[in-house]
C-alpha cells in the first residue's frame, strides 16, 4: 500500500564497508560527476559524524548545507570552513547474497489485508540496498548503469556509496544501544520545526543533527516542552483513517505489524503526549518534502542512531 497519498506536500527548496566489500573507483568523465562525487565525500563525512545529510546521493541540497553548518557550530569552527574529505573514497562495491532476497517480500494493499501479514518487508532488492547505504534508488540506477537492480541474481555485484556505517535493518537494534538513564537524563533534544531540523544536545554541545519532516500544516507538531516516555524498536503501527486524514482517532482501524516498510519504520520514541513521537519512516526521500500528521519524522537509518543517542527521560524540545 502506498502511504504516500497520506503525506501532505509542503513547498521546499530542496535540490534534495560492508565486509567483504572491495572500494573501488571509476575514472571521472566530466566536471559535473567529479562535483558530484566530492559532496558524496562530504555527505558520507558528515553522515559519519552524525550529522545527517539526508540522502547520500552527490546533490548538495539544503539537508548537506544543514549538516555542515551544524557540524561547524558543534565544533567551534569558522564559518565557511569545509572539512577535508579528499581523503574519502566515495563508492565501493557489495555482493547480492541469498541472505538479502531471502528477506525480501510482498506488500498488500488494503489495510485489512497488511494488518494480517506477519511483517511489512522490503518488496525490491533496490529498496534495500538504498536504505542499506543511506541513499536512493534512483542514485544506485545512476551508479549502476544498465542494471535493473530489483532483477539481480545472487552474486550480482553493486556500485554504492562508501558510507562508514552501512544500516542493516534485519541486525536492527543488535548492537546499537539506547542511551542508559543516567546518560538519556543529560541530554535533550531541540526540534525546529521552522528549518526541519532535528538536533540531539549535551550541555548545550550539538552532538547530533538529522533532518526531519516535523508534522504539516493540518497538523503541526506540538509546540513545547516533553520528554520521551517510550523507545521501541520495530513497533506495530494503529493505521485509522480518523487519525491520518482529520486527526481524530475512531474505532475503525487495523494494527499493522512492524517492519521495514511500517508507515513508522523502525522506531517509534513516543513522547509524554498521546499520540506524538519520534520515528522513523518507510520513505527516506519524503524526510522534509512533506508534511506529517503531528510527529517527527525520521529516516530510518537516522532513527537507529537517534535510538542509541537518547532514552526514556530524555527532555525534547519543539518550537
Amino acid at each position: 500500500m502506498d502511504f504516500s497519498k497520506f503525506f501532505t506536500p509542503i513547498a521546499t527548496g530542496l535540490a534534495l564497508a560492508l565486509a567483504g566489500c572491495a572500494t573501488v573507483e571509476r575514472p571521472q568523465t566530466s566536471a559535473a560527476s567529479m562535483a558530484r562525487d566530492r559532496t558524496v565525500q562530504l555527505q558520507i563525512f558528515l553522515d559519519a559524524q552524525n550529522f545527517g545529510p539526508g540522502i547520500v546521493d552527490g546533490n548538495e541540497g539544503e539537508f548537506t548545507g544543514k549538516a555542515l553548518q551544524a557540524y561547524r557550530v558543534a565544533k567551534g569552527l569558522p564559518e565557511g570552513t569545509q572539512p577535508d574529505t579528499s581523503g574519502i573514497v566515495p563508492y565501493t562495491t557489495c555482493t547480492v547474497t541469498a541472505e538479502d532476497l531471502a528477506v525480501l517480500g510482498v506488500m498488500a494493499e488494503e489495510p485489512a489485508d497488511i494488518a494480517k501479514q506477519k511483517r511489512l518487508p522490503y518488496v525490491g532488492l533496490g529498496e534495500l540496498l538504498a536504505e542499506r547505504y543511506r541513499t536512493s534508488r534512483n542514485f544506485l540506477a545512476e551508479l549502476n548503469p544498465g542494471k535493473t537492480i530489483d532483477e539481480l541474481p545472487v552474486g550480482s555485484v553493486v556500485r554504492v556509496p562508501n558510507v562508514s556505517r552501512p544500516f542493516r535493518a534485519e541486525a536492527f537494534p543488535g548492537s546499537h544501544r539506547a542511551a542508559p538513564s543516567t546518560v538519556a537524563a543529560t541530554r535533550n533534544v531541540v526540534i525546529d520545526t521552522s528549518v526541519r531540523m532535528l538536533e540531539v544536545r549535551e550541555g548545550g554541545r550539538i552532538l547530533a543533527a538529522f533532518p526531519i519532516t516535523p508534522g504539516s500544516a493540518e497538523h503541526p507538531a506540538p509546540a513545547g516542552e516533553w520528554k520521551i516516555a517510550m523507545s521501541v524498536p520495530w513497533p506495530t503501527f494503529r493505521y485509522d483513517e480518523g487519525v491520518l486524514k482529520r486527526g481524530e482517532r475512531t474505532a475503525d482501524f487495523h494494527m499493522f505489524p512492524p517492519g521495514p516498510n511500517s508507515p513508522v519504520g523502525i522506531l517509534w520514541a513516543g513522547l509524554n503526549r498521546p499520540g506524538t513521537g519520534i520515528h522513523g519512516t518507510a520513505y527516506p526521500e519524503t524526510i522534509g518534502r512533506s508534511g506529517s500528521h503531528g510527529c517527527i519524522r525520521l529516516a530510518n537509518w537516522d532513527a537507529a542512531t537517534f535510538y542509541t543517542l537518547v532514552g526514556v527521560g530524555t527532555p525534547v524540545t519543539i518550537r
